[in-house]
């Protein structure tokens, strides 16, 4: 078992069910037109993502999922798994992060990426900070406000190191209904975005996709 120092202080819903079809099946579409997205890209996406107007793949089994836990010796956040069990990894959500990852290639930062750990050290020169500046969330975040020390105990989700941005899971900070606190590395911040959930950070992206 994951041991934690933090918890986000708001509760969560009960029994979590996100509606992760219909959100990727908005990005899907969106990025597909040409008119809207599509150009944006280096490459043209493959024709048979093209034909079936899916940028993902077949969910995840139950047994692949329970494979995953097992060798992270973990339950995964609700809505990551549940995600997973609706696409199996995914393309792009932005320019910035051209895919995540499937059940097989997921793993922590420690293993995946070390050399993100070692960047940033014990601390990387970043000073704690108290729960009070730490669990701010939405537009009042500073992005500056993280603790480091957190990286090396962190699910990569992402392969960070072919864009620069990363988005990983931190089940050092779990909400009363067992989602971990989700961050995305990103060139243009000085720190990290952080969200109550992978499944908050999803949407914020798409919304920041929608308004690119």
């Amino acid at each position: 078992m994951i041991a934690t120092d933090a918890q986000e202080p708001e509760p969560g819903p009960a029994a979590p069910v996100h509606p992760w079809r219909d959100l990727l099946q908005r990005w899907s579409d969106e990025w597909l037109d040409p008119v809207l997205h599509e150009q944006e890209r280096h490459e043209p996406f493959p024709a048979e993502v093209r034909a079936a107007r899916w940028l993902g793949g077949p969910g995840a089994t139950p047994g692949e999922l329970t494979g995953l836990e097992q060798r992270l010796g973990c339950a995964l956040p609700p809505s990551y798994r549940e995600f997973l069990r609706t696409s199996d990894g995914w393309l792009d959500t932005t320019t910035q992060v051209a895919r995540l990852l499937p059940v097989r290639e997921a793993g922590w930062v420690r293993d995946l990426d070390p050399g993100l750990v070692s960047a940033w050290g014990d601390g990387g020169g970043w000073d704690e900070v108290p729960d009070a500046e730490y669990f701010v969330y939405g537009d009042e975040q500073d992005p500056c406000a993280l603790r480091p020390r957190y990286l090396k105990s962190m699910l990569v989700v992402t392969p960070g190191a072919e864009t620069g941005d990363s988005y990983l899971l931190n089940p050092c900070v779990l909400t009363p209904d067992g989602e971990w606190e989700a961050w995305h590395l990103a060139q243009g911040l000085p720190g990290a975005a952080r969200y109550r959930s992978f499944w908050d950070l999803m949407n914020d992206e798409y919304r920041a996709f929608c308004d690119g």
